[in-house]
């Protein structure tokens, strides 16, 4: 027959759902915290508890020095007692010996001391094990009970944890009520005091990812892969598909048959629309699909160093509004899923674009043939007087605005020619590892990293930063105020080894345009030193290492970032149960990667055309740097 103790101790276990060995651990804290209260024990006498898990009988063990003549039972013992539990005990020595008689001795005090000290660490493994449980669960659905409503944000019972939904991630025209069935995606986990925070999203567009997931099958088993979502909660999704396996269609794969797959979506998502479309390694073809439903005329797509990626996209005139979409979302949506800025004009505007720029040396010969201008003119004319223009004068104003388009495209290219001479001079002297490394290892925000998806790995951003950062501003304009600063701060997480520092050796003829792109940017007074990249291997680091001063362009993080890190390395010093250690032991490590930091610095050198490191004398003072082989 099972004793009382046993009956308890795991009712409590499985009420709880807490592991048998944490229960036990709490119940063996709390007698040890019983007995210091009940003798007034010091915090520096050792104390061990050892619990019967059948009878529940505690056998308490404490430490006390061996003596001829025992002045204080609780801190002293004879040595005959000592060697009963240590035969080699001498006098001066320290034994652990039993405790005489039980733990109903305990005052009313040290019982309510015990009591106190197992709820909070149960309350504290309790907090630890839904951490645990749902931090493996972050980035999947979940599905809640709608506790309660306000105008800020919907709390969700999830079981044994809660979880809110903020009102920027809610579908906009969804209106919720109590007890009602939600699904949402698990956005983020957070360790509190109270316990883990966490914070659930419906507009997120990986909720729109996990949904094909569940739907499709060829998609849970990577047959077809999601090569990218573009979303506007509640209005549009389009959503970019491929297939991994031969002779699978992925977008019949996810619409399934009659449509009965992507309707559980829309459905699930408030009746939100959503444009399956397949993926195509040819850009230009990539971007006439992702217009869809709108016909595309012509795609002309130009990679500008300066003004980043522009595709320049003819439709016919009665496609544009189709292609441009209620308030330019169709557009919108589709620049997004391609990377791509889209600049939409009809086939009338490209023809009057194209007569109104005869004067550019690219078109300067269209002056010889007057029999198309003229005709040109004659169905511009026309179609302004309101008459009938017939298909097969459509068919030739698409042709002239497509050799039109394809002349000015040619032309721009060749006066970028010397632009792009001077970044790849700026490019030879970055580390080759940094245009392997994608954008997704920097530590960033969902919105910051879409916002810089054209630039595609660390590398572009890098040199952008050096002589081209007005590009990143503009790119991050609809961002709050601080983006560019997070970029830089993801930056200098990100550690370059030194052996690739220099990837090639410039030319003489590309050393004078760097040179005098760079220099303005390298000014900096005496004294100052730059927190670039670090001494290890390509990593992404965290927390981020304390701002230094710099004396260049250079990617360090901003004094927010720390202050921040450090509030949350309280709070989780707090949650710990406030050791004493812990902090400490975080700061030192932190102030020795600042000054690790400080000591080396990583410049770009006018005279060589490279980026070299300097290394700070010991016990040198400010502005004296040696330079490393």
């Amino acid at each position: 027959m099972k004793s009382e103790f046993e009956i308890a101790f795991n009712e409590i276990a499985e009420l709880r759902s807490l592991p048998r060995e944490v229960v036990m651990e709490a119940l063996q804290n709390a007698l040890v915290s019983a007995y210091r209260k009940d003798v007034g024990a010091s915090a520096a006498q050792r104390v061990e508890v050892n619990i019967d898990p059948n009878t529940g009988r505690a056998r308490i063990f404490v430490e006390k020095e061996v003596v001829d003549s025992v002045l204080d039972n609780h801190t002293e013992v004879t040595l005959e007692k000592a060697r009963y539990y240590e035969p080699e005990a001498n006098y001066g020595d320290t034994v652990m010996v039993q405790l005489e008689g039980t733990t109903k001795k305990f005052g009313r005090i040290a019982a309510q001391t015990a009591k106190q000290v197992i709820l909070q660490k149960i309350r504290e493994a309790e907090r630890n094990s839904l951490y645990e449980e749902y931090i493996d669960r972050e980035g999947d659905l979940v599905t809640g009970t709608v506790q309660s409503v306000n105008a800020n944000l919907i709390t969700l019972s999830l079981g044994r944890a809660e979880a809110i939904l903020p009102r920027n991630q809610q579908i906009p025209g969804e209106r919720y009520k109590p007890h009602d069935k939600v699904r949402a995606f698990l956005m983020e986990v957070k360790k509190t005091n109270r316990g883990p925070q966490i914070v659930v999203s419906r507009s997120h567009r990986n909720m729109l990812r996990r949904l094909l997931e569940y739907e499709v099958p060829e998609i849970y088993n990577g047959q077809v892969e999601i090569k990218n979502i573009a979303r506007e909660a509640g209005y549009r999704s389009k959503v970019a598909v491929g297939a991994l396996q031969e002779g699978i269609d992925p977008v019949g794969a996810c619409v399934g048959m009659r449509g009965i797959r992507i309707q559980n979506i829309v459905k699930e998502l408030h009746d939100e629309k959503i444009d399956v479309i397949e993926w195509n390694s040819n850009q230009e073809q990539f971007i006439a699909k992702a217009l869809s439903p709108s016909r595309v005329t012509g795609v002309y797509l130009e990679d500008d160093p300066d003004t980043g990626r522009t595709a320049v996209v003819i439709v016919p005139d009665d496609q544009l509004s189709l292609a441009i979409g209620r308030e330019g979302q169709n557009a919108r949506l589709a620049a997004k899923l391609t990377g791509w800025r889209i600049d939409i004009k009809s086939v009338t505007e490209a023809v009057q674009d194209a007569l109104a720029n005869l004067s550019r040396p690219a078109l300067a010969d269209l002056s010889s043939q007057t029999a198309l201008l003229e005709e040109m003119q004659r169905i511009l004319e026309k179609k302004a007087a309101a008459k009938t223009v017939q298909p097969e004068e459509y068919s030739a104003m698409a042709r002239f605005a497509d050799m039109v388009e394809r002349r000015m495209l040619a032309e721009r290219q060749v006066t970028r020619q010397a632009r792009l001479a001077e970044i790849n001079a700026v490019k030879s002297t970055l580390p080759a590892q940094a245009f392997k490394t994608p954008i997704n290892a920097l530590d960033l925000p969902d919105e910051v990293m879409e916002a810089l998806q054209p630039l595609e790995n660390v590398g572009e951003i890098m040199w952008r930063f050096l002589i081209d950062e007005d590009r990143l501003r503009q790119m991050l304009k609809d961002l709050p105020d601080d983006s560019l600063a997070l970029v830089q701060s993801a930056l200098d997480r990100v550690v370059i080894p030194e052996s690739d520092v220099v990837a090639a050796e410039p030319t003489e003829a590309q050393v004078e345009p760097v040179a005098e792109a760079v220099a303005p940017l390298v000014e900096a007074e005496e004294g100052e030193v730059v927190g670039a990249f670090g001494d290890e291997g390509l990593a992404v680091e965290a927390p981020a290492p304390a701002k230094p001063q710099p004396a260049r362009r250079t990617f360090e993080p901003e004094k927010a970032a720390a202050s921040d890190e450090d509030e949350e390395e309280g709070d989780e010093d707090a949650f710990l149960g406030g050791q004493p250690g812990a902090k400490k032991d975080k700061e030192k490590k932190k102030k020795g990667n600042k000054e690790r930091q400080q000591r080396r610095q990583l410049i770009f050198d006018e005279e060589i055309g490279q980026v070299i490191a300097r290394r700070r004398r010991k016990g040198g003072r400010v502005g004296e740097w040696d330079d490393e082989e």
